[in-house]
Order: structure tokens, then sequence, then C-alpha cells
């Protein structure tokens, strides 16, 4: 550049000043249209200062002066967009970083379900009915077998044989004393446990056994605890009859 046509100080202000100045769609509009429009602008200003530096190298030889010059004004503007327009997003300044919000707490109605455990059902207990020899070694087995301090009185065995027993003996026994028990608590027996029982064919005496009833000579070996443990033997007949279940109950007994 020769030396008549190097500009003055005022001359290079006007140039930067032009390529500071945004346009007027950087100052309105929307958000992202003023950012597009600033981006835009300084596009152009590096476009437009670009053209006239190659101008003036073809129509002046550049002195080393004017070189640095150009290398200035580049980098005035560049500077300078950054500082009117950081990060490009205007003068606005970045606020704290949003709190993290608090989860939000679950309701009674929201809380989950909890698993529930249902403990399961005790299984019913079994009874031979089947075998009129068995039902009647069950019947007296759980009869005779007595705890005078938890079972109070003789109904509490009655119930125990009761799946062996008819409705109607069961009534029965419950509905008249026993002999039997009142003797253990008279002696200070605190209970009686059947040990060994024992069944064969009941006397000459006794109806002989029909398809629908039997009776039975039941022995029963009785181990009794107190102030002393003994030992006693009860011997009973028992009747056992098919009922209408096609199943064996004891129906009546003979010795109590």
């Amino acid at each position: 550049m020769s030396a008549d046509r190097e500009r003055t100080p005022e001359e290079w202000r006007e140039i930067l000043a032009r390529g500071l100045t945004r346009p007027e769609e950087a100052r309105t509009g929307s958000r992202r249209e003023r950012r597009a429009a600033r981006a835009e602008h300084r596009r152009d200003s590096k476009r437009q200062t670009k053209a006239w530096i190659e101008e003036e190298r073809r129509r002046d030889q550049v002195n080393p002066v004017g070189a640095i010059l150009a290398v200035v004004l580049i980098l005035g503007l560049g500077l300078g967009a950054r500082w009117l327009w950081p990060s490009g997003g205007g003068h606005q300044a970045a606020g704290p970083a949003p709190a993290a919000s608090a989860a939000p707490s679950l309701s009674h109605d929201d809380q989950p379900p909890t698993a529930t455990t249902t403990a399961p059902d005790t299984p019913e207990p079994t009874h031979d009915r089947t075998n009129p020899d068995t039902v009647a070694q069950e019947a007296i087995r759980l009869y005779l077998t007595r705890d005078t301090v938890k079972d109070q009185d003789h109904k509490a065995s009655v119930e125990r044989a009761a799946p062996y027993l008819t409705p109607a003996l069961t009534a029965n026994m419950e509905g008249h004393s026993d002999p039997g028990f009142t003797k253990l608590v008279s002696q200070g027996a605190a209970a009686a446990k059947v040990t060994t029982v024992t069944t064969a064919p009941a006397d000459s005496t006794l109806p002989p056994d029909t398809p629908l009833r039997v009776w039975r000579k039941v022995t029963a070996t009785i181990t009794v605890t107190g102030y002393d443990t003994t030992t006693q033997t009860t011997v009973l007949s028992a009747e056992v009859t098919l009922t209408d279940d096609n199943q064996w109950r004891v129906s009546a007994l003979l010795g109590l």
C-alpha cells in the first residue's frame, strides 16, 4: 500500500465499527432468530474483510505495516464479537443450575403392594374307617388316653375319639359321667396313656358278626402317671357298625 493511500486512524475505526455493529435482525426477533442473525453477521463481516484485504493487495503492494494492521483488524473483529455476544448467546448471564427436584413422595394409595404370606391350612387328619378292628382300636386308644389337668373332665377324650364313634354314641357318652376318669382324679393321677391296644372276636354271648355289624373284644394296656406310675389293663366289648356312608364306626361300648 502506498504512503499517500495509507488510511487515517479515524478511517480504521470506521471500518472496525462497521464490523462490530449488529444488524437489526440481531436485536429483534426470538432468541433463536437473534443468534442466527448474529452468526450470519459475523460470517458476513469476515467475508467482507477478507474481500477488502484481497482487493487492497491487488491494488497496492502490501507493506509490513499494512499487513500487521490487516491482521489486527481481523483479530479485533473476532474479539469484539465475542465480547459483545459471549458464547453466541447475547448479554444474558448464565444463571445457577436448577436444583434437582426431590423425588415425589408416594401417597398411601400409591404405595406398592406388599407381599403377604398366608399360612397353609392345616390338613384335616385322616381317619381309616375301612376296617372294623382298626376303628375299634383307635376309638378305645383315644378315649382312654387322658390328661386330668388339661382335660378337666372325660368329655375332652370323647371329642378326640368322636371320628370313630357314631353321633348317637358320642352324645350318649358326653351326657353321662365316666367312673374311670373320676377314679384317676381321686388317685391323684395326672395322666393315663394307652400303650398297646388289641382286638379279638367277641364272646359267644354277644351277637354273631354280620356284613353290617360286628362285635370285638378290645384289650388296652394303660400307663397311669401320678403319685406312682402304674400299669392297668382294661377290657371292653365294642359294637362296630357300617354306617350309611359305608364307613365303620363304634356304635356301642360295654364294660366302661
